[in-house]
């Protein structure tokens, strides 16, 4: 068995979540779902709008089509409401709504000049991803973006984008050389199914240490920007 100390330091590939975990939305999130919710005639303010926020605020990180199967039962429904979301963020994110979490992009540079493989992944479909990611000039920042539909089209909580990462990049032998980072507890469960050596939270999104904890995470950090430190065996 590898040392807590040796899985740390001999970490090579680094799978980050982007919102809420390298990239502030500011909740934009939940301003899209309002726009997919009101494509599906559910009014704002009804009890049905209440449940089905509620739903998504816990399932965050999850696929978001996904989210919307459950939501609204039919595929069509689904991908009805699924295209009016992603429209939506994609509007907000194209209004100059988003941001990198401090220190994030910092972050990514010194993980990546620590020899690491650093790869991003989302819940967000590719078009919305690719968004974010001109909107931020991250296009070339790292080697491999990851959505759902890169994996087979099954996000988190399930591990195959991690694992998608693993197998394209070649950056690890061993799955105990990946670290997987976000903050939600699906990140966390994507982490730990993939038999990730490092699963941290991070305080900076949609959950906190109680959650992270409960999904078996091995790390809770106030923010990625931490990370590089972490895995250089400094804290």
């Amino acid at each position: 068995m590898v040392s807590t100390l040796n899985t740390l330091t001999d970490i090579r590939l680094v799978v980050l979540d982007m919102a809420g975990t390298t990239v502030a939305d500011g909740g934009l999130v939940e301003r899209a779902f309002a726009a997919a919710a009101a494509e599906l005639g559910v009014e704002p303010g009804s009890a049905e709008h209440t449940e089905h926020l509620a739903h998504v605020r816990a399932t965050m990180g999850e696929s978001k089509i996904s989210v919307f199967r459950h939501l609204f039962g039919t595929e069509d429904r689904a991908r009805r409401a699924n295209t009016a979301f992603e429209k939506a963020y994609g509007d907000l994110v194209g209004a100059g709504l988003i941001a990198p979490v401090p220190g994030a992009r910092e972050a990514i540079e010194d993980l990546t000049a620590q020899g690491r493989t650093v790869v991003l992944t989302t819940g967000f479909a590719r078009v919305t991803q690719d968004a974010i990611l001109d909107a931020l000039g991250w296009r070339d920042l790292v080697p491999l973006t990851l959505c759902p539909a890169d994996a087979g089209g099954r996000g988190r909580p399930y591990p195959d984008m991690v694992l998608e990462a693993f197998v394209r990049t070649k950056a690890a032998e061993d799955v105990r050389q990946v670290a997987v980072v976000g903050d939600t507890s699906y990140d966390v469960l994507s982490g730990v199914r993939a038999g990730a050596g490092v699963v941290a939270g991070v305080l900076t999104g949609a959950h906190g240490d109680a959650e992270f904890r409960a999904a078996g995470a091995t790390h809770v950090l106030a923010s990625v920007a931490g990370l590089p430190a972490l895995l250089r065996g400094d804290r």
